[in-house]
């Protein structure tokens, strides 16, 4: 059996949880999110948990089990805590500012880049060089911030572009002085 899938998922009182045939709707305090259950797995709240179970041992429906707890529990995670993550900038003149439901950066390009966010997205920029997006729905965040880091993704000679906070660049040693 799958050892993250049978795992029981802790729902705190503040959340609930509305299991359908094949759709999961948690609500909690910081919103609600709704996702489609895989088909041959079931959900079953017990005693303040959630217990995924799986209908038989193929291949894919392992897999599908997995899944489909982990995406429960980002679920009941995203509407009590929320998810963050956090970007840095590094390279001269590079810089980010939010203005109403944008985000505008200043990547060395020839024109700023300027981007839309999603609604369900808050996005912070502290120091121009550090952009905090927060949200409940894990994939989303994850999502726009791996966007955002496309745009400019970090080179390792100098260590310019963006970057995961918690991301560690390798740097590569120049080619040496032909003199």
């Amino acid at each position: 059996m799958s050892r993250i899938g049978r795992r029981p998922i802790p729902v705190p009182d503040s959340v609930q949880v509305e299991l359908g045939p094949d759709r999961a709707r948690v609500r909690g305090p910081k919103g609600q999110l709704e996702t489609a259950l895989p088909p041959r797995v079931r959900v079953e709240q017990v005693d303040g948990q959630l217990r995924v179970s799986r209908a038989d041992d193929r291949k894919s429906t392992r897999a599908l089990h997995g899944l489909a707890r982990a995406l429960l529990a980002n679920m009941v995670v995203g509407v009590t805590e929320g998810f963050t993550v956090e970007l840095v900038i590094e390279g001269v003149g590079y810089r980010a500012q939010t203005s109403g439901r944008k985000l505008e950066l200043s990547l060395g390009f020839s024109h700023p880049v300027s981007m839309d966010f999603p609604e369900s997205i808050d996005v912070s920029v502290e120091q121009n060089t550090r952009i905090r997006i927060h949200g409940i729905d894990r994939q989303e965040v994850g999502h726009f911030a791996a966007v955002v880091r496309a745009l400019r993704p970090p080179e390792p000679y100098k260590g310019k572009g963006i970057r995961y906070a918690t991301e560690r660049v390798r740097r590569k040693v120049g080619k040496a002085g032909a003199a």
